[in-house]
């Protein structure tokens, strides 16, 4: 396959989380109340994820015959992307949500849980630079 197809899935994998997590998501907490914040953000997290999951899985694929290395980091990219949105993200807004309800155990365990889930995306975001990297 072609290298092009490939360095444009990374690049947009790569730009699109870049622009969530250092961009979109600070800007709403900026510019909104906490509470309505995090409203919006709980529901943008599932399409951000799902992104991921597609847009990893496919550059993967696009990769699998051209850098088998490449693709399984791509595809280890797009897994932890499936763990953060069906398995910790439920954890992650039970926490919130109990913290919300008083439960002062909560705030804890969310800030755990955020801090594990902020770690994996840093991590997603170094493997697909570093993805990147090997197209040059």
């Amino acid at each position: 396959m072609p290298a092009f197809p490939a360095l444009l899935l990374v690049s947009m994998l790569f730009g699109g989380m870049t622009l969530y997590s250092f961009g979109f998501a600070p800007l709403v907490f900026r510019s909104m109340p906490a509470d309505d914040a995090g409203r919006l953000l709980r529901t943008a997290f599932p399409f951000y994820y799902l992104f991921i999951i597609v847009t990893a899985g496919v550059a993967g694929a696009a990769l699998a015959l051209r850098d088998l290395p490449a693709a399984g980091l791509m595809i280890v990219v797009s897994l932890v992307a499936v763990y953060a949105r069906q398995g910790l993200m439920p954890h992650i807004n039970a926490a919130r949500d109990r913290q919300l309800e008083g439960d002062s155990a909560a705030r804890a365990q969310f800030a755990r849980l955020h801090g594990l889930s902020v770690a994996l995306n840093m991590a997603q975001l170094g493997l697909a630079a570093y993805v990147l990297f090997r197209f040059l």
